[in-house]
């Protein structure tokens, strides 16, 4: 598979003046975590305070909110790069360039990490002077949490942007609810083991389960397990060639159609 990585930086560039030319994209990404950060620290504080449990994993729901938004705003930052891309109706235009699709992915995944960047790190930052909670505490485990989410966020996303160009903006409102979906059975608040026995395969079959649960792991028993990162990266695997694959799939299949000029309201 050929390609240029000057056109997929060209992609990742034309997003990135956006941001230089508009505050109010860079506050929004910054908004929701900062503000989810701030609700469950407060949470944390409380719990701290009447749970013998919380007060001997402090800061536990802090580290989750602040993966969690990693792997939401991972998605989000995929789909929305798609997404304004559809709204501006400038899919045809790129795509009569040499652009190829899996150059037009790759610098969607890039521009998911800036956006992830962007939106986690300042709350991740602010947490430390508010609730005397860093999440870097967690050291090199820290890198692969954060490694292992983006690529589920990437998948999640690669999978809605399919739909996007089988139904087009008819399927906007999953780039937005369909992450949500896997929040209970992830275990980003509580372990895996308080779900019922016929739910526990299911969230076993998700990545971020092994994320959280090693997240926990490492917070409260202070112990990496590489099990569950390897197990984490495998599902990953798996998950992103599906996603990859049905991506490019439905860009050829909307292609063949001429259903990329139809693409916007």
């Amino acid at each position: 598979m050929s390609g240029s990585f000057g056109r997929i930086g060209a992609m990742t560039r034309r997003h990135l003046y956006l941001f230089r030319s508009s505050w109010t994209r860079v506050f929004d990404l910054v908004y929701w975590p900062v503000l989810q950060m701030t609700i469950w620290g407060f949470v944390t504080v409380f719990l701290n305070q009447h749970s013998n449990w919380f007060a001997n994993a402090a800061g536990v729901l802090i580290g989750a909110v602040l993966l969690w938004d990693v792997l939401v705003r991972s998605q989000f930052g995929l789909t929305l790069s798609l997404l304004e891309e559809m709204w501006s109706r400038n899919l045809a235009n790129l795509f009569v360039s040499p652009l190829r699709p899996w150059e037009f992915a790759a610098s969607l995944m890039l521009l998911s990490v800036t956006r992830s960047m962007i939106g986690v790190l300042p709350a991740a930052l602010l947490a430390i002077p508010l609730f005397a909670y860093s999440v870097f505490d967690l050291g090199l485990p820290l890198l692969a949490f954060w490694m292992m989410l983006v690529m589920l966020g990437w998948s999640i996303g690669l999978l809605i942007g399919a739909l996007l160009f089988r139904f087009g903006l008819a399927a906007e409102s999953y780039a937005w609810a369909s992450i949500f979906i896997i929040q209970p059975i992830s275990g980003v608040w509580y372990p895996v083991s308080v779900l019922p026995e016929w739910l526990k395969p299911l969230a076993w079959s998700l990545p971020s389960t092994y994320v959280f649960e090693g997240m926990r792991a490492v917070m409260i028993d202070k112990v990496f397990r590489w099990d569950l990162l390897a197990q984490a990266f495998a599902l990953n695997l798996v998950i992103m060639a599906l996603a990859f694959g049905a991506f490019l799939f439905a860009f050829t299949r909307a292609r063949q159609r001429g259903q990329l000029l139809q693409s916007s309201e």
